[in-house]
C-alpha cells in the first residue's frame, strides 16, 4: 500500500481525489475502524470555508449584527456536516466505486470486519442478561 505524501493527502481532506496508485490507501481510510471520525473531520474541513464566507458576507455585505452573523454562520455549519454524516456510508461507498471497486465495497469490508466483534458481544451480553433461572 503506498501512502500518499502530506500535501496530497491534505488535498484528499479538503475533498480532492487522489491519483488511482493510491486506491489503496483511500481504500483503508474508509474501512478502519476510526473511519467516521475522519469523514465527519472531511466534512467539516469541507464546510467550514463557506460557513466563514456566509458570516464574513452578512457582516460586511449586510451589515448584520456579529453575534448574529456568527449564529447563522454556525448554524450552516452544523446542518451542512449533519447532512454530510446522515450520508456517510453512501458517499463513501460512491468515493470507492470512483476508485475502481463495486458498489457497497467499504460497507460490506467493515460490516465483515465487524461481525466476529458482534458476536463476541452478543454471547458476553447474552451471558450476563439471558441467565436461565
Amino acid at each position: 500500500m503506498t501512502t500518499p505524501p502530506v500535501l496530497l493527502r491534505a488535498w484528499y481532506l479538503v475533498g480532492g481525489r487522489l491519483p488511482v496508485k493510491y486506491r489503496e490507501w483511500v481504500f483503508r481510510q474508509a474501512t478502519k475502524p476510526t473511519w467516521l471520525v475522519w469523514f465527519v473531520v472531511r466534512a467539516l474541513v469541507q464546510v467550514l470555508p463557506l460557513t466563514v464566507v456566509i458570516t464574513l458576507g452578512l457582516v460586511w455585505g449586510l451589515g448584520s449584527p456579529f453575534p448574529l452573523a456568527v449564529a447563522c454562520g454556525s448554524l450552516g455549519l452544523v446542518v451542512g456536516v449533519y447532512f454530510a454524516v446522515s450520508y456517510a456510508i453512501e458517499s463513501t461507498d460512491h468515493r470507492m466505486t470512483k476508485y475502481g471497486y463495486p458498489r457497497a465495497a467499504a460497507s460490506t469490508f467493515r460490516k465483515e470486519q465487524n461481525t466476529d466483534t458482534d458476536r463476541e458481544r452478543a454471547r458476553r451480553y447474552d451471558e450476563v442478561w439471558r441467565q436461565q433461572g
